[in-house]
C-alpha cells in the first residue's frame, strides 16, 4: 500500500473531517473512498467513450427494427 502526503486548505480539511465523522469512518478511509469514486467515474467515462466509438447507427436501427410494435403489458407500463 502506498502512502502520500496531502495538503488541503484548512476549511476543506475541517469539512472532510466532519463528514468522515458523520459517516463513522476514519479520515483516511473517507479520502480513499472519495478517490476510488472519482477513479471509477473517470474509468466509466473512458469505457462509455470507447463503446460509443464502436457504435453503428445502422446496427442500432436494425436491432430497433426487430422490436415488436405493441403496447406494453399492464405490468410493464409506467404509472
Amino acid at each position: 500500500m502506498g502512502a502520500i502526503s496531502l495538503r488541503l486548505p484548512d476549511s476543506l480539511h475541517q469539512l472532510v473531517r466532519e463528514m468522515s465523522a458523520q459517516d463513522r469512518v476514519s479520515l483516511n478511509q473517507f479520502i480513499a473512498s472519495a478517490v476510488a469514486e472519482k477513479a471509477s467515474a473517470f474509468n466509466t467515462e473512458k469505457y462509455i467513450g470507447a463503446r460509443a466509438a464502436r457504435a453503428s447507427q445502422s446496427r442500432f436501427e436494425a436491432a430497433l427494427a426487430q422490436v415488436p410494435d405493441v403496447p406494453p403489458s399492464p405490468e410493464e407500463s409506467l404509472r
